[in-house]
């Protein structure tokens, strides 16, 4: 079972041969040694099932929304069951949703993009772009995680939010598919050296629109994309058409993107002129606050969950950060007062998830286990303490504290803060 753990130990080791856990004794298991009823009997056929789905057993592996959180037809989220995740790789089907406006199922044979200027020396000639047009031209397809802005917002009012889907779960990572957009301004003869920002505007009811800053669209970052993890995208997650802006916080991924205009100058839309801004301590609002800062989380064991017995335990995690690639994990099972360095697995990429695993021997004994990530510019994961400090306690946005969770004699894992 995903929740539960038959083995775990209260020393982080050295390697994982040094703390072997015991082989699981099969004498006398019926299941192994009778002959079960699926390896006796002809299957399903393939047409019964025309598009695979998981399997009946791992139906508690779903979306949830939080109890806590005010929704609304239009306006909701559901958050990613990290705990039950393997790899770095996020499912279409298990991909956290925001939607601001809801979601639409919309026809691609009726959807249009649009590229044009604020001004009409910014580009030379503004275009309209089918789906067909798009998908006509070179793709690229590029691993990127995305994060909501308020994803652990929760964990600012010192609200212990009970697993890390609620705490951390705003978050996926996944294969895009699509056409740069650089490409698409040089197709339209955009002036790009007069060009210092974009802005991305969305198709849906909430007029969704984000300013962009030029310099990851001139280094190729930035994609229109219509792919996902080797399909097309999801409807809640912007069919036919969304932004991939790697780094920044997901409100700027604009779904079914409809327009880019190329601009000078910050456009102040309401979503980021009264909305996703972080209030600083001295009363001020910080702006235009995209980038996705450094941050990891333990998956397992986390809240919820609950260790069976004590001894050998791997402890595995996300790590990922809005400025390039991890460099390093490092993983305590005291609360901060030591630090092992975690083994950090491949693929190790840019501006997306990566795994990390340490071995652990529980010895019974209270434990609060943490994790901090330092990616490749050297930054290093703050505590709750070194973020309150510079950041107060009045935001919502931009959480990336070091988590901690407790594991109790009994073996239960809970959501606790170390400052």
């Amino acid at each position: 079972l995903r929740s539960s753990f038959l083995a775990a130990g209260a020393a982080l080791t050295g390697t994982a041969a040094s703390a072997s856990p015991a082989l699981a004794q099969s004498v006398g298991d019926d299941a192994i040694l009778t002959p079960q009823p699926w390896a006796t009997t002809l299957g399903q056929p393939v047409a019964t099932n025309p598009y695979g789905q998981p399997s009946k057993y791992e139906r508690a592996l779903a979306r949830r929304q939080s109890p806590g959180l005010t929704q609304t037809a239009a306006a909701s989220v559901s958050f990613c069951p990290l705990q039950g995740l393997f790899g770095i790789i996020t499912p279409s089907g298990l991909h956290f949703e925001r939607h601001h406006q809801g979601w639409y199922d919309v026809d691609p044979a009726k959807h249009r993009f649009m590229v044009n200027g604020a001004r009409p020396e910014f580009v030379k000639t503004p275009k309209v772009y089918t789906l067909d047009d798009l998908m006509r031209l070179a793709p690229v397809s590029r691993m990127h995680f995305i994060e909501c802005g308020a994803n652990t917002g929760m964990e600012w009012g010192n609200v212990a939010v009970p697993t890390v889907q609620y705490t951390h779960g705003m978050l996926s990572c996944s294969e895009f598919t699509g056409v740069p957009l650089r490409t698409l301004l040089e197709d339209c003869g955009a002036d790009l050296k007069a060009a210092k920002f974009v802005l991305a505007e969305g198709g849906d009811g909430s007029a969704m629109t984000r300013t962009i800053p030029i310099g990851p669209v001139l280094a190729g970052e930035v994609l229109v994309a219509y792919g996902q993890n080797g399909e097309m995208l999801r409807p809640e997650n912007g069919y036919p058409l969304r932004l991939v802006v790697p780094g920044v916080q997901g409100v700027s991924w604009v779904k079914w993107l409809r327009r880019i205009e190329v601009g000078d100058r910050p456009y102040a839309a309401k979503d980021e002129a009264i909305h996703y801004i972080d209030l600083m301590p001295d009363g001020q609002h910080r702006q235009y606050t995209s980038i996705q800062e450094c941050k990891s989380v333990i998956t397992t064991p986390s809240g919820g969950q609950t260790l069976l017995d004590k001894g050998y335990h791997t402890i595995s995690g996300l790590a990922w950060s809005g400025r390039g690639a991890i460099r390093r994990v490092d993983v305590s099972v005291d609360g901060g007062l030591t630090w092992a360095e975690a083994t950090v697995q491949t693929p190790i990429l840019s501006k997306c998830l990566t795994r990390f695993t340490a071995p652990w021997v529980w010895d019974g004994k209270p434990a609060i286990l943490q994790s901090r990530a330092t990616d490749e510019t050297g930054f290093v994961q703050p505590t709750y303490g070194q973020l309150r400090a510079a950041r107060g306690t009045r935001s919502i946005y931009h959480n990336n504290a070091i988590q901690s969770w407790k594991v109790a004699e009994s073996g239960e894992v809970s959501n606790v803060q170390v400052l």
